[in-house]
């Protein structure tokens, strides 16, 4: 398990890009037969993949990290699926993943392992976990049965659909909120106009991107604002005081997490494009 801790912005505008790939970049995620794990002191968050290919992967405690006998002892966590088919079994109970499938499973559960329908074309299961106090429902959802919002236009490049699946009105988690946003062929921006959420921190995932395409993701405080340039498949940790936005070589799609101190999914605070420095 990799550790991060937090930085103050003050310092992280002093930071040169090798720096800032190392506190907030996630390179890589998805290693066969493996699972990853990095764990932020930035609300407890904790972002990994499991790559199931020649056999099951379980999801495993790092005990001197976490301090407990098994992951989900204080814990909550989120699940979609990025690649083949699967299946993820929580304390007995098998659930199929096809792509784009989401699986929340809450609190108590001792018992979660990945497995693959075909290891030729093997599931690619993305996780983000938060700390929770109450246990709800392990509960699957498909991308038909999240809610869309429709965002943006073709004349912005940024027309987007947000699909929410852990949220306050979908399925019911303490305090993990996920979802997934697919763009419109010929967008490449996304969240633009920007904002910040002091309220709660927030994790993005990038994918569907072919081998030669990069997204420049956006970050920093808006009067102080930095890149990073993310590939296919790599995660980006986005503190609380920091823009999140980002714009590619071709549209992708991205899965982004939140966890902080509630589950608004509107509680934000914009930033004017005139303002951005």
């Amino acid at each position: 398990m990799e550790i991060r801790y937090a930085s103050h912005p003050a310092e992280v505008k002093h930071f040169d890009t090798e720096r800032l790939r190392k506190e907030f970049l996630i390179e890589t995620l998805f290693v066969p037969d493996k699972l990853t794990a990095v764990y932020s002191h930035v609300d407890r968050f904790l972002v990994g993949g499991a790559l199931p290919v020649k056999e099951p992967v379980k999801l495993e405690a790092d005990k001197k990290e976490m301090g407990s006998d098994y992951f989900l002892e204080r814990r909550e966590i989120g699940i979609i699926n990025i690649g083949g088919a699967g299946i993820v079994t929580a304390d007995g109970v098998r659930y199929e993943l096809a792509p784009r499938d989401c699986l929340y499973i809450g609190l108590g559960t001792r018992d979660v392992t990945f497995a693959s329908n075909d290891a030729a074309n093997p599931a690619r299961f993305y996780y983000n976990s938060s700390p929770a106090h109450k246990t709800y429902p392990t509960v699957k959802a498909a991308i038909e049965e999240a809610a869309p919002v429709h965002l943006g236009s073709l004349s912005t490049s940024n027309e987007r659909t947000i699909y929410k699946y852990i949220h306050g009105g979908g399925i019911r988690s303490c305090q993990l909120v996920m979802g997934m946003t697919l763009l419109k062929d010929g967008s490449m921006w996304n969240t633009m106009p920007c904002h910040t959420h002091n309220r709660r921190s927030e994790v993005y995932l990038y994918f569907d991107m072919p081998e030669d395409g990069v997204v420049f993701h956006m970050m920093g405080e808006p009067h102080e604002t930095r890149h990073l340039v993310v590939r296919n498949e790599q995660a980006v940790f986005s503190p609380s005081w920091s823009i999140h936005s980002g714009v590619g070589t071709t549209s992708y799609t991205f899965i982004w997490g939140m966890a902080g101190e509630n589950q608004e999914f509107d509680d934000m605070d914009p930033v004017a494009m005139k303002d951005l420095k």
